[in-house]
C-alpha cells in the first residue's frame, strides 16, 4: 500500500491512540505500548515495535505509518543558531531555527505555512498563508531534529499563529508534557500569540506552559495598523483578561515589542506601555527589528532601545533586550518565511 494512503500514527494523542487499539480489537494497554515507541523509544518503522505481537505489527502496518521526516536541509549561521528546513504536505515546506546558547538550546517551532495575522514588520505575515501544519507537522520540527535530546527550551514563535492553528497545538502540548509523551516540564516551553482571546482564555485555563504576547504598539489606534488582529482582538482586552487569571510561579507571562525606528519607540511609547501593563506580574521582550530587502521598516537604534528598556525597568516592568540570533541566513525573529535561498535550491 501506498504510504500516501496511510495515516501517521506520531501525533497522536494516547485517547487516539486508545480509540485505534480498540477498533482494531487489541488489548487496551497497546495503546500505551505504542506511545512509548512513538515518544520515548523515537521508532522510525512500525516494524521495530518489537514487544508488540507480529499480527498486530501487521494490523497497524495495513493501516498506518510512523510518519515522521527528516529535514530537508539546514543553515548554519556564524554565531552558531542553525535553521532546518522541513516538508509538509499542507503547503510545500516550512522552517524551523534552532538557537544554541551557553547553557541552554531554543527551538523555535511553526505552526502554520505562512501566517494569517498580516503583521506588516513580519516576514512570515507578508507571505502567503498556505495550510495549518498537523500535530505530526508540528512535533516531526523537534523529534527530527539531529540536536533534540540536548533542547532545553521550546518556544512555539516560529511560522504562523499558534492560537490560529489551536486544536493541533493543544495536542503537540499535551504530547510535549504528558508522562507518556516526551514528559517535558510546561515551565520549559512557551507560547506565543498576537492576542487571539477565545485560544488564550482555553490555554491559561488548561495548560501550565508560560505565555508571550506579541505587544508592538500600547496604543490601539496605531497598534492595528502594525497589527490587523488588533481589530477583532484590542490588546487592552487581552490584558485586562489576563489581569484577572492566578497566576502561580511557575507560569510567566510576557510581552514581546519589535523596536521599529519613529513609531513605537519615543518616550511616550514607553510610558504608554507602563501604564496599559500596571497590575500585570510580567516581562518584556525588547526585540530589534529585522529587516529585509523589502521591508520599510528599521529597527530604533541601540542608544533608543537601552533608554525604552531603561523606563520600563525603573517603572517596575523587569525588561530585557533579546540579543539577536541567526540573522545572517533569515533565522532571527520575523524573518522565517520559506521564501528564501535555501528553499529556492530545492526546485
Amino acid at each position: 500500500m501506498n504510504d500516501c494512503t496511510l495515516s501517521p500514527l506520531f501525533g497522536k494523542t494516547l485517547t487516539e491512540l486508545s480509540q485505534i487499539v480498540k477498533e482494531l480489537s487489541l488489548p487496551f494497554f497497546t495503546a500505551k505500548q505504542i506511545a512509548d515507541w512513538l515518544y520515548k523509544k523515537n521508532v522510525f518503522s512500525i516494524v521495530e515495535m518489537t514487544n508488540l505481537s507480529i499480527k498486530t505489527r501487521i494490523l497497524l502496518s495495513e493501516k498506518y505509518i510512523i510518519g515522521a521526516r527528516e529535514p530537508l536541509s539546514v543553515q548554519t549561521s556564524k554565531d552558531g543558531s542553525k535553521k532546518y528546513l522541513f516538508s509538509v504536505p499542507c503547503a510545500g515546506t516550512i522552517e524551523t531555527a534552532c538557537i544554541p546558547e551557553r547553557n541552554r538550546a531554543t527551538l523555535c517551532i511553526s505552526v502554520q505555512a505562512g501566517c494569517r495575522m498580516g503583521c506588516l514588520f513580519c516576514m512570515t505575515g507578508r507571505q502567503k498563508f498556505k495550510g495549518n501544519l498537523t500535530v505530526t507537522d508540528i512535533l516531526n520540527q523537534f523529534r527530527s531534529l539531529p540536536e533534540h535530546k540536548s533542547l532545553t527550551n521550546i518556544v512555539f514563535m516560529g511560522m504562523g499563529e499558534p492560537f490560529d492553528n489551536s486544536e493541533e497545538l493543544f495536542k503537540s502540548l499535551e504530547i510535549l508534557t504528558a508522562d507518556y509523551g516526551y514528559a517535558w516540564a510546561p515551565k520549559r516551553i512557551t507560547v506565543s500569540t498576537i492576542g487571539i482571546m477565545p485560544a488564550i482564555r482555553k490555554f491559561m485555563d488548561n495548560c501550565r506552559c508560560h505565555l508571550a504576547v506579541s505587544l508592538h504598539h500600547p496604543v490601539s489606534e496605531e497598534r492595528r495598523k502594525l497589527v490587523p488582529a488588533e481589530n477583532k482582538y484590542p490588546i487592552k482586552q487581552v490584558i485586562d483578561y489576563l489581569k484577572t487569571c492566578d497566576l502561580n510561579k511557575q507560569r510567566r507571562i510576557s510581552f514581546e515589542y519589535v523596536m521599529l525606528a519613529g513609531i513605537n519607540d519615543t518616550q511616550h511609547h514607553a510610558n504608554e506601555t507602563v501604564r496599559l501593563l500596571s497590575g500585570l506580574r510580567c516581562r518584556m521582550n525588547l526585540i530589534r527589528c529585522h529587516t529585509t530587502h523589502d521591508s520599510t521598516f528599521a529597527s530604533s537604534d541601540e542608544k533608543v532601545i537601552q533608554q525604552f528598556a531603561d523606563t520600563l525597568n525603573r517603572k517596575g516592568v523587569i525588561t530585557t533586550i533579546r540579543r539577536s540570533r541567526g540573522e545572517d541566513i533569515d533565522a532571527a525573529c520575523g524573518m522565517l518565511s520559506c521564501q528564501t535561498k535555501q528553499c529556492e535550491k530545492l526546485y
